[in-house]
């Protein structure tokens, strides 16, 4: 049998997501095991909870940076450091610029069909906001390969939600996260199986 992949999971919150993937991992769902968590903000609600899971945890701030590209050095230094073989962005709100060794493997969740509402500003509420001041009828998540701008790189998964009349940003967003809590971890195991293959902007998922 092969070994669990070992993922890094970058947050700058609560830490719901990566709550929701180590549970995953936890009831044998998932094959995977989190080799390390790391934080752009300190004093967050999500390194508690790494520290629970006993998974090492690291803080980068970007204020503590020259630049966007020591920082993006730094949290990836933490993340190779832990011989990751696969990074998840979970509310991370930070751009990383991806070097070429962690190229197509660097994953993010969104908590909308993109490419609608995504990019930089559309994170949190302010996403569910602007789904229901557009007036759709569909909202949903996205997981995809990140690759050097927001919410930009090739789509692996997603999840349709419907939008209720009665809906609030809050009540929206509980739906919308209760999808990504599929959607995410289905597409980590898709890729730990090597089922992956990036063609361009599609990313082909093969044995279908």
């Amino acid at each position: 049998m092969s070994a669990p992949i070992r993922l890094a999971v970058l947050i700058s919150g609560g830490g719901t997501t990566l709550q929701n993937l180590l549970d995953r991992i936890a009831d044998g769902w998932l094959e995977a095991a989190a080799a390390c968590v790391v934080s752009s903000k300190a004093g967050v609600a999500g390194l508690e909870r790494a520290r629970r899971g006993g998974v090492p945890a690291f803080v980068v701030e970007r204020k503590g940076c020259a630049s966007r590209e020591e920082f993006s050095a730094r949290v990836l230094g933490h993340c190779r450091d832990a011989r990751a073989e696969l990074v998840c962005l979970a509310g991370f709100l930070q751009l990383l610029q991806i070097p070429p060794d962690f190229d197509g493997r660097v994953m993010n969740v969104h908590p909308a069909l993109l490419p609608s509402f995504g990019g930089k500003g559309h994170h949190g509420l302010h996403v569910h906001e602007a789904v229901l001041e557009a007036g759709v009828k569909v909202s949903g998540c996205t997981v995809h390969f990140a690759d050097n701008e927001y919410d930009r790189g090739p789509i692996i998964v997603q999840r349709a939600v419907p939008v209720e009349e009665a809906d609030t940003p809050e009540t929206l967003r509980a739906r919308v996260f209760a999808a990504e809590c599929e959607a995410y971890p289905e597409a980590i195991r898709l890729f730990a199986q090597g089922r992956l293959r990036i063609e361009g902007r599609r990313v082909r998922v093969l044995g279908r």
